[in-house]
């Protein structure tokens, strides 16, 4: 009965806080499918377990909140989860666009609500930076960097190098940009001068004329205006991707180490 109080409890914990909103999502009370919500635990807990295992003080995640598969991308949307956050342990720390609005925050959640929001698939990625750039992330985490650099105004395709507009997965990018950067980073233009001379490249995405328009009368939080007008124009659009930020952390750090994580 023991064993089962403490997982029950555990499980209790992984999802903690529940109130949050999802990314993408409008603001109405949706019931949750208690099949999903079982198996968004069991991967929290799996995913949990992984970072135990890992010795990790931080990573990144991601998870599969929509098929992307006709782009060639796997991962939607990216995070940090922090071992020994002031909230809890591992904690996770990303932005999110409320209620399917243009306006985004930084949350801090738990590891299970990360999952709580309808995924296509049930599997997690674990990014392990070396020891030295963990401490250096942590570090960056622990200042007013996550805040300095956030931006309010959310795009779901913003442009990698314009501070018009942020994504949840560009301000991870940003925000690690200035746990690498030796210098100071003290905004969002100095971090994308900093990724564009350490050599990040974005994922570039086809994005016919019809669809653009679509996008921009139907939903409050994608726009191309901050896109160059050339390549918009020829339907490329250029973004920030959980695989184009995980190509540049482990060509800067070579002691980077991936996972991926599922159910049974």
């Amino acid at each position: 009965m023991m064993r089962i109080g403490q997982r029950l409890l555990l499980l209790l914990v992984l999802a903690m806080p529940l109130k949050l909103a999802h990314a993408g999502t409008a603001c109405e009370e949706v019931a949750q499918d208690a099949t999903a919500f079982v198996k968004a635990v069991k991967l929290a807990e799996n995913t949990s377990a992984a970072l135990e295992a890992s010795g990790a003080e931080v990573a990144l995640i991601a998870r599969v909140g929509q098929d992307l598969s006709r782009y060639d991308l796997r991962y939607s949307h990216m995070a940090y989860a922090w071992r020994d956050h002031p909230k809890g342990r591992w904690s996770v720390v990303h932005l999110l666009n409320q209620c399917g609005t243009a306006k985004s925050k930084v949350f801090d959640q738990g590891l299970a609500n990360f999952f709580l929001d309808d995924l296509f698939a049930y599997e997690s990625q674990i990014v392990v930076p070396s020891v030295q750039s963990q401490k250096r992330i942590v570090a960056m985490l622990a200042s007013q960097a996550p805040a300095r650099l956030h931006g309010e105004n959310y795009n779901m395709l913003a442009f990698p190098f314009s501070a018009k507009y942020q994504n949840s997965n560009q301000w991870v990018l940003e925000t690690y940009a200035a746990s690498a950067s030796d210098t100071a980073i003290d905004d969002r233009g100095a971090a994308q001068s900093w990724l564009k001379q350490a050599g990040y490249t974005p994922n570039t995405i086809w994005v016919p004329s019809v669809k653009r328009l679509g996008a921009r009368v139907f939903r409050a939080n994608v726009a191309f205006d901050d896109h160059p007008m050339g390549r918009r124009i020829a339907g490329q659009i250029d973004i920030v991707t959980v695989e184009s930020v995980v190509r540049f952390v482990k060509k800067r750090d070579p002691g980077t180490t991936e996972s991926v994580v599922g159910i049974q």
